[in-house]
């Protein structure tokens, strides 16, 4: 009997593609559920406990509302644990916007929105670090340049590790929703380019993600 084909013999097992690592935080069982339900259904993302967390995670937080208790949770997942958050949540006041922001989070999404696809998108954004919120929410963060312009006008002197002409204008076009590759083209420079600036901002400033940069510019009056 002839023996196994030349390609049995040296075919190799496909390398197994990584899938995004998940965590789920919901105050209650069927809020949860509901949520892993959702995210299950995509073959990327990879469901775990908790006490699985490792950097790099993705957490999905899911809280009835949002106060202390939970924004100190936000930190702790990006600062502390070295992860990504995902907020989901029914609604957010103004005096609340960029302490999320601050937190680290990058994605936000509606809880009436909260879709199969709608929340693998903000996962796979937030594991990239990068943001993703909703047009509105983003639409209110920009009307608050105005404010934020005038509590900087009290201030003296220019803040410390201040941002170049290019970092203002790569910041200004995140803040109208662009993303890399509308920003490349906008200011005629490589996508790599503009990921460069990004990166090199984040890394000197000590800033978790693209919206925490813009919320940055938009506090000292960049932007």
């Amino acid at each position: 009997m002839d023996g196994p084909s030349a390609t049995a013999r040296t075919a190799r097992p496909a390398t197994p593609v990584a899938r995004t690592p998940v965590v789920v935080v919901a105050p209650d069982p069927i809020t949860r559920e509901g949520t892993l339900v959702q995210l299950r259904r995509n073959p990327d993302i990879e469901i775990r406990g908790e006490a699985e967390a490792r950097p790099g995670t993705v957490t999905v937080v899911v809280p009835e509302g949002l106060d202390e208790e939970v924004l100190g949770r936000l930190r702790r997942v990006v600062r502390a644990e070295g992860g990504r958050a995902v907020l989901v949540v029914g609604a957010l006041r103004e005096a609340e916007l960029l302490d999320v922001i601050e937190c680290g989070v990058g994605a936000v999404v509606w809880r009436n929105e909260a879709t199969e696809h709608r929340l693998a998108q903000a996962v796979f954004a937030a594991a990239r670090g990068e943001g993703d919120l909703p047009a509105d929410l983003l639409g209110r963060l920009i009307d608050q340049v105005g404010v934020l312009h005038r509590v900087s006008t009290g201030r003296s002197g220019a803040p410390a590790g201040g941002l170049s002409g290019r970092e203002v204008d790569v910041l200004r076009l995140i803040a109208d929703g662009r993303d890399t590759v509308e920003i490349a083209a906008k200011l005629a420079y490589s996508e790599r380019t503009v990921k460069n600036v990004v990166h090199g901002l984040t890394t000197r400033l000590h800033l978790r993600n693209r919206a925490h940069a813009v919320a940055y510019a938009m506090r000292e009056g960049y932007i």
